[in-house]
């Protein structure tokens, strides 16, 4: 979304874009998250990107402060997912329970 990443108009007109300040990408590939334990702080995000060329994927969140669920996740799209509280979460893709995301929130 292009409003999203502009940051300032100058007053001669110029856009001056700014991206999201550590942009932590986490890879859905294999069954696996990738990497498999983050550290974050509240407020930050992360992007769950599906890298395989054959699956679909979710990416879920319960927790008793928090909750997320992406829907499917298809071949090369994306979740992002921020973490507006402390604590201790597992991301987890409902399709393939295996994959496990740690996710350590201070």
């Amino acid at each position: 979304m292009i409003l999203g990443i502009i940051g300032a108009i100058t007053i001669t007109g110029v856009a001056t874009a700014t991206l999201p300040s550590d942009d932590l990408i986490i890879s859905q590939k294999g069954k696996r998250f990738g990497p498999g334990d983050v550290a974050l702080h509240v407020g930050e995000h992360i992007t769950v990107v599906n890298d395989d060329d054959n699956f679909v994927h979710q990416a879920n969140v319960e927790a008793e402060t928090f909750a997320f669920d992406s829907g499917d996740i298809e071949p090369g799209a994306k979740a992002v997912i921020t973490f507006p509280t402390e604590g201790d979460f597992t991301v987890l893709c409902g399709i393939h329970p295996k994959m496990k995301l740690a996710v350590h929130v201070q």
